[in-house]
């Protein structure tokens, strides 16, 4: 680009655009994949659909579980905000309005859910209380100055409605303001006298009639900020300007309420007015997620149980973390929708019989692959067995059958699965387990009744009282009641009828018991002769038989009913024919994307670059080291035939003698010189590289050589 210009200069020419990454669309992926079909195109459809629902139910599940913690914290803001602007000579309230109102939120250890969670408060707020809610980091606050800085720039952008002289007047003070307390007062004076701030309609409360609304201030990381800046903050804010300004804090906690004691002394702590709210436990969270996407027959994807420990065990073990949890179910579904030709299938009953019937040849071979589908093929009578191997049209017609018992199994799954944890989820040391997803986990790997546990549950089941019993049979009656099915509306119906025999026995108890009254009577009146003789008749009658109450017979009737419940519906997934459609198994291919692993995929990256670059030119065999390899790979595996000391000078020879093994060079001209200068420097640079990464470090042992820190084949 020419310039022309009296003197010279350096001129400098910003580009008009920026230079973006090409990224590669996710359908692609699809088409080009290992496992690409002719309905690559329309499985990509079929995953962005099944996300799209299963990710707006999660947003929806989501708003229900904060709704009452949200609702307290609006309730707590408004009544505090209130409390400022009366005008009582009352002692507690003139020592009241010293004191910030101050929110303690305790959201848990799962800290990369806190920013989701505060965001949606955040709107809340906006929407109900206040357009001016202010969210701080520590890490953006290391002193007084940023805290200030970061204060204003955010409170002056918040979303009020005034006018664009109003504006544009707000945008000068803002260049031209001076970070302190007073200059924010008499900002927040400005605005709310000159303005009216009106509240979204869809909430109208009181809130919309007070003189002038607060200003919420968010501290996302409580225990990050530093003592001083907190205290500092808050002695100015109570100090002098809380009726000029009215502030109320929301403290972001994520272990225990007493960091705010830990963090602010006492003289500092007396200045707020806290209030604690806790939000809802992860554990809580994570099994409302699993039973409104997993164990239910709105979603047809599900996960083994190989797929779902794994995910489980991140999140118990490592994060707390819902968010996570989500993503890898998300790349489960991914993944499943990838690697798995047939999952085409994976969709609703009427979509998935409209796709059988323009199945290709290719997919019905697909489907007699199924392992299975074989086994099921296996148990059929011989002519069957010939036409599902031979006809598409009879495998198409005995796949939609298929499909739709899968569909029912499901149905019926899931309520047994249900009224089972009613009975074993309050039994002394929980055999079975305390949460539901632990008893389905139980139920997905095998037959739960072939184990100690389930035998334990049916002998502590058969100690229970007729309270627990009957409260037991009434929350499963109503878990039956709303099924549909045939099957399981007889199962209703049997346990009304349970339940009806063990209110008759209420009133049988009752008549014996009277009965036994008006024989006691009958015994005082006897003399100590005939009372002895009826006495040892009746110990005679016990003794001889040792018969079961009827109580008792009814408990051991309900207990066998439960056990035949759950050897006819409880069977393992893997037992149907086509599950494969819809269970995703790839336990090892999610732990390679989730659990990460840097030291072996380091030395997989070094020790064979093809794994990662898939050049052709990098194959090579093993123990060879192709001199076409990067710099750094080729001296990794030279460093890798030594032992706990290397001598760098022989070490640069083997990289040199490697690096140029296919070239001819003489070595007195004098190119040959400057490539021994040029392979010198490259040798050093991976040497610098592989110090970096920690595989080797210098050492005062030996002139000239460094020390080696890794052993062994990663």
């Amino acid at each position: 680009m020419a310039t022309s210009s009296v003197s010279k200069g350096c001129f400098v020419f910003k580009p008009n655009f920026k230079k973006r990454k090409i990224s590669v669309p996710i359908e692609d992926y699809f088409h080009k994949g290992k496992n690409a079909s002719e309905d690559s195109k329309l499985r990509f459809e079929t995953y962005q659909l099944i996300w799209q629902q299963m990710k707006s139910e999660t947003e929806r599940l989501q708003e229900e579980l904060n709704k009452n913690l949200f609702d307290s914290l609006v309730e707590f803001l408004q009544t505090s905000h209130s409390g400022l602007w009366k005008n009582s000579k009352d002692w507690s309230c003139e020592i009241k309005l010293r004191e910030i109102p101050t929110a303690a939120l305790v959201l848990g250890v799962n800290v990369t859910d806190h920013d989701l969670t505060l965001r949606s408060l955040t709107e809340v707020l906006q929407n109900n209380v206040t357009p001016y809610v202010v969210s701080l980091q520590a890490k953006d606050c290391p002193d007084m100055k940023h805290f200030l800085q970061k204060l204003v720039s955010q409170l002056m952008d918040c979303k009020v409605d005034v006018q664009s002289k109003e504006k544009e007047s707000v945008q000068v003070i803002q260049k031209n303001v001076h970070y302190s307390m007073d200059s924010l007062s008499a900002w927040y004076m400005s605005v709310t006298q000159k303005t009216d701030p009106k509240m979204p309609r869809k909430k109208r409360t009181s809130s919309s009639q007070w003189q002038s609304p607060p200003v919420v201030l968010i501290l996302k990381d409580m225990e990050s900020f530093t003592t001083k800046v907190l205290q500092d903050f808050i002695i100015i804010s109570s100090s002098q300007h809380l009726h000029e300004f009215p502030l109320i804090l929301i403290f972001g906690i994520a272990t225990s309420p007493v960091v705010i004691h830990r963090l602010l002394p006492h003289a500092v702590s007396s200045l707020l007015c806290i209030e604690l709210f806790q939000s809802l436990s992860c554990k809580e969270h994570l099994t409302t997620v699993l039973d409104k996407l997993l164990l239910t027959t709105q979603f047809p994807f599900k996960l083994s149980e190989k797929v779902l420990q794994i995910l489980t065990n991140i999140f118990l073990y490592h994060d707390f973390s819902i968010q996570n949890f989500i993503k890898g179910l998300q790349l489960s579904l991914l993944e499943h929708f990838y690697s798995q030709p047939l999952s085409v299938l994976c969709c609703n009953l009427p979509e998935a019989k409209r796709r059988i019937r323009f199945l290709s040849a290719n997919q019905c071979e697909n489907i007699r692959r199924l392992p299975s589908f074989r086994r099921y093929v296996e148990k059929q009578s011989s002519e069957k067995q010939v036409a599902l191997l031979t006809s598409d049209k009879f495998l198409k017609e005995e796949t939609q059958s298929l499909l739709e018992n899968l569909h029912v199994y499901h149905k019926n799954y899931f309520l047994v699965l249900r009224c089972l944890h009613q009975f074993t989820s309050s039994l002394p040391k929980y055999p079975l387990g305390r949460q539901i997803r632990e008893l389905y986990c139980m139920c997905l790997e095998k037959n739960i009744w072939d184990s100690e546990e389930y035998a334990s549950v049916l002998q502590l089941l058969r100690l229970l009282a007729k309270d627990e019993l009957m409260a037991m049979l009434q929350n499963c009656f109503k878990l039956f009641q709303s099924s549909s099915g045939k099957e399981l509306g007889n199962t209703a119906k049997k346990i009304e009828e349970f339940l009806a025999q063990f209110q008759s026995l209420d009133a049988e108890t009752k008549e014996e018991e009277d009965t036994s009254q008006s024989q006691s009577k009958g015994l005082q009146k006897t003399d100590l002769y005939h009372l002895q003789k009826s006495l040892l008749e009746m110990k005679e009658l016990r003794s001889t038989s040792k018969r079961q109450t009827k109580f008792e017979v009814l408990r051991e009737q309900v207990v066998s009913f439960v056990d035949s419940l759950v050897r006819e519906y409880l069977l393992p997934p893997d037992t149907q024919p086509l599950h494969e459609t819809l269970y995703f198994s790839s336990a090892h291919t999610l732990r390679q994307h989730l659990n990460a692993a840097p030291r072996i995929a380091l030395h997989t990256a070094l020790n064979n670059p093809y794994y990662y670059l898939k050049n052709e030119a990098l194959r090579s065999e093993e123990g060879c080291i192709p001199n076409v390899a990067p710099d750094i790979c080729i001296a990794y595996k030279l460093h890798l035939e030594c032992s706990r000391l290397i001598n760098l000078v022989d070490w640069s020879e083997a990289f040199a003698t490697v690096v140029t093994a296919a070239e001819k060079m003489d070595a007195n001209s004098v190119t040959s010189e400057e490539r021994n200068e040029i392979i010198h420097a490259r040798f050093i640079r991976a040497v610098s590289e592989l110090e970096l990464l920690g595989f080797i470090k210098p050492t005062k042992q030996k002139t000239d050589h460094v020390a080696r820190l890794t052993w062994g084949g990663c």
